[in-house]
């Protein structure tokens, strides 16, 4: 179950606090950012919003002042008085901007990645399109599960896909590391490899233990104790929000 802070959706042209809506199955776009501690820092929060700024504009949601008033109810809804350990997110379709504030649960290492067959809409966008997806996380426990998006038996939704949304974690990632080698990985080949890591706002760096359906076991924590080395100290870095 998920618990929220907070809940609030704002008309756009007056900004008027209207009831919420989480707006998921819409024509829109969103972003998650991990929000922590007192006062509160935002995680690559410049980064968010120029990603969220930028899918806007392509969907054509874009209007005059859109980065203003999304910064403006951001702040609005920061507590300076609250500790933190959530995840912000971020919602706007044509009509709305929702604002949520829900907790973050640390990922254990103890941790299942579960293939379903599907392929998102506009893949390279971070977009509402999410409900199949919703409907499998519902059912999970997030600190020990998550789902693998799968399509013509090759593995879509990981740093090393193609026609994937490359997110602002996957971005660090790959500046900090100089390179990441794209390909397509087959279901078939994952028992190639002894790691498979999941990054993004909400999972920092996450280590999969099993796949359940391919009978796939992690075989060491080499690379998910580099990368989570890296990601904690940029954690350090961020500047507290103001």
């Amino acid at each position: 179950m998920v618990t929220y802070l907070l809940k609030k959706s704002y008309q756009h042209k007056t900004l008027k606090e209207v009831n919420f809506k989480d707006l998921w199955g819409d024509k829109g776009v969103f972003t998650t950012m991990r929000i922590l501690g007192k006062p509160a820092k935002i995680i690559f929060f410049n980064s968010h919003i120029k990603n969220l700024i930028k899918s806007l504009k392509i969907y054509h949601l874009d209007r005059v002042n859109i980065q203003k008033d999304i910064l403006k109810l951001i702040k609005l809804n920061i507590d300076k008085r609250e500790s933190y350990n959530h995840l912000l997110r971020v919602a706007v379709n044509k009509k709305i901007i929702s604002i949520s504030l829900r907790d973050r649960t640390t990922p254990k290492l103890k941790f299942n990645l579960k293939l379903i067959n599907h392929k998102r809409i506009d893949p390279e966008l971070k977009n509402l399109k999410y409900k199949l997806i919703l409907k499998y996380l519902s059912k999970m426990d997030n600190t020990t599960s998550d789902v693998g998006l799968c399509f013509e038996k090759k593995i879509l939704e990981s740093g090393t896909s193609k026609n994937v949304y490359k997110g602002v974690t996957y971005s660090f990632f790959k500046k900090k590391l100089g390179k990441i080698i794209k390909k397509e990985i087959m279901i078939s080949s994952l028992n190639d490899y002894d790691e498979i890591l999941l990054i993004g706002s909400g999972k920092a760096v996450t280590s999969v233990r099993t796949i359940k359906e391919i009978n796939w076991k992690r075989n060491g924590l080499k690379y998910y104790k580099i990368l989570s080395k890296f990601y904690k100290k940029e954690i350090l870095k961020c500047p507290i929000y103001r």
